[in-house]
Order: structure tokens, then C-alpha cells, then sequence
């Protein structure tokens, strides 16, 4: 979140990739090989004994039956019991014939665990990794996965694991699916991937990711529990926005509307740099990265009080430093609103910007971005999923943007709000105005993309249960 010079963004293409966790699921009939289509599952792994760092199920895919597959159709699971309840784990590819920018790998808990069995890793493939002609297969796909904290795992209790199978064949200990329907494998009794009552259904918030919840249910600013659950009021000079301009923390408020309380963020100027009074909360912690991203925000068109037509730019985002110029670890995603144009916009229009990186001077700028020339005053429902293919922005419900996964972050960041100026040429009148943004909840859920109809879901099941402030999410 920073300021940009008026000629507007430019775009470049980067390379990486990066991880994720996803949803719960479960079980299916025995082995198929479906004559119109289908898929069987080879294994084999690299990591053989009973403990090991890291476990490595290599899998193939092969197409059994007499018509080409949507490999983006496919979804294979396997399946191990966590060393603990609390036990955290990343995914990872380390080759694949198919590219590993082409493979999803995700994480989720049985619906009824087993003695062997209360976690799965789940693989999936992008729409870039292609077809599969009937009789084909994948090729090698060199997969691992790890504690977070990188502590030895044991394997040995793993229902898909099998430190005896060390060259590829046919495995029936881990599923398969495709487009929604098992065709392979057997699941931990008990979990059939395909029971309607599984937590992965759209309105049903799938189980295992640690979250961040807050309503904002404060008294003041000063409220002692604001700092106590995490977050910063801004009070510090610097930028964004007009040099010299301060960063208020009184002019952040908790008011209620409709028997609601939001945190509002005013801005306010008589058209100098001096008088000029900007606003953000900033969480503490810079813990958060791939999963899901949603707050419910309200943007405004117009001042609360005075003349209108300053540049203004009210916003949701995720961010960490810039270590030097163009560093490659750097990583920002944001909705802003800029409600009277500015950056060379003449009216309304909201940008999502997914960074990569940027040079401050001289002026460079790795992003990719989507904007809308409209209004969008109101309340809006904000959200932003993290995997490990692509970053994707809705709004009320509806996709905005996709972006690429050379744009995917490599460090973990913080969660922020802001309002501020851009400049003070959009509105040269001494007169005082004072803008609002309110904000009702935020919610973030650690490597799980939900879909906008689970967060609903899991914000209403909080509040159902009187819930005002969770934060599960384990220091990075």
C-alpha cells in the first residue's frame, strides 16, 4: 500500500510458487477403471522408513478409460493420521512431468477418523496442466509433504503409506475423483469423499484451518483488548498518502449502526498537508499467508461533512516490508477504492493489485492488477484466496480477479485497513471534510480457500455462537 505516480501500473511477469492447506473430506467403493472414464492412482515413495523429516508419496495418474480426461477434473487423495491434533503441514512439489505450478495440493480432516487415518493431502491440477488421452499418464509427480515446525513425522500409522513400495504400481489405499464422482481406491472406513454431508459442501465451512475472527466490538481506540488481540491503531508519520499528513488514531471509532458495531476509519482535511488526518489499523503480526481473506467493508462516494473531490483511497489489504528495492520476497494484496479518481482516474474506480514487487525511486512497479470503472459506495463482502496457483478476488459473491502465481507470496504478512489521500489537487477548497470507511468483521482462514458462501457461513456461525474475536492462528 503505497503511493503510485499518476501514469498509472505497470506490469511484468515473475516466476515462483508457493503452498496450501484446503478442505475436509472422506471415503468410496473399491478400485475402478471406468470403460467411458476413469483413472487409476500409481504410488510409490521416496521417504521409506517408519519416521523421516518429510513424507514423499509420488503418484502417478493414468486414464483407463476410452475418452480423454480434464486432468482439472481429477482430485486424488491421500490419506495419514497427524502426529497431533495441533500439528500444522505444508505441501510441496519437487519435479513433475506436468509442472509443479500445475499441481494443487491441499489439506483437510476426516469427517470420522480412523486409527490410521484423520488427515488427507488432496491433488489437484490447474487448468494449464491439460488433457489426458484415454491409456496415458501423468508421468512422475515427486510430492512431500511436512510438519510446519519441521519436526521428524511418523509414517508408520499412515493408512496410505507403504515403506515397501518403492516402485510405482497401482495403489488402492489412496482415491481418486473425477469431476465429483470416486472412480478409484478405497478411503479410511467411513469417509467416502463423495457423502453429501461432507464439510466441503459450498455452504458448509470445511474443518482444520486455525482462524482469525474479529466483529471490531470495541469501546474506544484506547480499548486495552484492541492491543491485547492484536492490532495496531496507526499513529506514526510516513506514507502512504500526502507528505506530512499525520495518522490519527482518535478518528478510529467503534459506533454501532443498526445495533451493529463496526470500526469506522475518518479522514479528514482543510486542504493542507498539516491539517490532514489519516487513518489505518495494521495487525501486529505478520503471520498470515496462503487461505482465505474476507472482510465486510463499507466504501463512500461522498464526505461525511464538506466539499467533495479529494482524491481519496479506502482499503483491505495484506502486506509485508520491502526489504530492498525490487526484492523478490515482497508480497501485497489489496482492495482499494478510490472514490474521485486519482493515479491519472478522473471518477470511481476499484483496483485488486497482487504484488510482486517495486523499486520507490526510480518508479517500478512487479504487479498485476483488475479494476472496475464504477461506483461501489456501500457495503461490500471483500475476499481474497491464497493458494498455490493463483490469488483470487471476490466481491459479493462474484469473481473480480484471478491473478497469476508468479504473484504468489513468499513470506507471511499482516492483515491492514487504511483511508488516505493521494495528493491534495483533487480538491484545493480550505474548508474542512472528513471522510468515513466502516468495516464490520475480517476473518482469515489459514491455508483454506473458502468459498464466499463458507465465509458467510462460518462469519454467521461466530456470531450465532456470540463469538467477537478468535485468533487461532499460530505465530509464523
Amino acid at each position: 500500500m503505497r503511493n503510485r505516480p499518476p501514469t498509472g501500473r505497470r506490469r511484468l511477469a515473475l516466476a515462483l510458487s508457493a503452498l496450501l492447506g484446503g478442505s475436509a473430506l472422506i471415503a468410496l467403493p473399491t478400485t475402478a477403471g471406468a470403460a467411458d472414464g476413469g483413472v487409476a492412482v500409481q504410488y510409490r515413495t521416496s521417504a521409506s522408513g517408519a519416521t523421516a523429516d518429510q513424507s514423499e508419496p509420488w503418484l502417478k495418474v493414468r486414464n483407463t478409460g476410452s475418452t480423454s480426461v480434464q486432468l482439472s477434473q481429477v482430485k486424488i487423495r491421500y490419506y495419514f493420521k497427524a502426529d497431533s491434533a495441533s500439528t500444522s503441514y505444508r505441501f510441496a512439489c519437487s519435479w513433475a512431468v506436468k509442472g509443479c505450478a500445475n499441481i494443487t495440493g491441499t489439506f483437510g480432516t476426516l469427517a470420522n477418523p480412523t486409527s490410521t487415518a484423520d488427515r488427507y493431502l488432496e491433488i489437484g491440477f490447474t487448468s494449464s496442466a491439460g488433457t489426458l488421452a484415454s491409456g496415458a499418464d501423468t508421468g512422475d509427480m515427486q510430492l512431500r509433504f511436512y510438519q510446519s515446525n519441521w519436526q521428524t513425522l511418523n509414517q508408520a500409522d499412515d493408512y496410505s503409506f507403504s515403506g515397501a513400495q518403492t516402485s510405482y504400481a497401482d495403489w488402492n489405499k489412496v482415491t481418486a475423483q473425477l469431476a465429483g464422482a470416486t472412480v478409484w481406491g478405497t478411503a479410511p472406513a467411513g469417509n467416502d469423499p463423495t457423502d453429501p454431508t461432507d464439510p466441503t459442501d459450498p455452504t458448509d465451512p470445511p474443518g482444520g484451518g486455525q482462524s482469525l475472527f474479529d466483529d471490531f466490538s470495541y469501546a474506544s481506540y484506547t480499548d486495552p483488548a484492541i492491543s491485547a488481540h492484536g492490532w495496531n491503531v496507526r499513529s506514526n508519520s510516513g506514507g502512504p498518502g500526502v507528505p506530512g499528513a499525520n495518522w490519527d488514531p482518535s478518528k478510529v471509532t467503534f459506533p454501532t449502526v443498526s445495533g451493529n458495531k463496526v470500526m469506522n476509519l475518518e479522514t479528514s482535511t482543510v486542504g493542507t498537508a498539516e491539517s490532514t488526518k489519516q487513518t489505518e489499523v495494521v495487525s501486529k503480526s505478520t503471520k498470515f499467508k496462503n487461505g482465505t481473506y474476507a472482510a465486510r467493508v463499507k466504501f463512500a462516494d461522498a464526505p461525511v461533512s464538506g466539499p467533495d473531490g479529494d482524491h481519496l483511497v479506502q482499503t483491505f489489504f495484506t502486506i509485508n516490508d520491502l526489504k530492498a528495492p525490487m526484492a523478490d520476497d515482497y508480497a501485497e494484496y489489496d482492495f482499494e477504492y478510490l472514490p474521485n479518481g486519482g493515479w491519472g482516474e478522473t471518477g470511481n474506480i476499484l483496483y485488486t493489485t497482487s504484488w510482486e514487487t517495486y523499486n520507490p525511486d526510480p518508479w517500478q512497479a512487479v504487479n498485476q492488477h483488475t479494476e472496475s470503472r464504477q461506483s461501489y459506495a456501500g457495503w461490500h463482502d471483500l475476499v481474497l484466496t491464497i493458494d498455490n496457483s493463483s490469488i483470487k478476488y471476490y466481491i459479493d459473491g462474484q469473481l473480480f480477479g484471478t491473478h497469476d502465481a508468479q504473484y504468489l507470496p513468499e513470506r507471511p504478512m499482516s492483515i491492514n485497513f487504511n483511508q488516505w489521500l493521494i495528493d491534495l489537487a483533487g480538491q484545493t477548497s480550505t474548508t474542512s471534510r472528513a471522510y468515513n470507511e466502516q468495516v464490520d468483521y475480517v476473518l482469515h482462514v489459514k491455508d483454506q480457500v473458502l468459498s464466499p458462501a463458507q465465509v458467510s457461513a462460518k462469519v454467521a456461525a461466530y456470531r450465532t455462537a456470540g463469538t467477537a474475536f478468535v485468533d487461532e492462528v499460530p505465530a509464523s
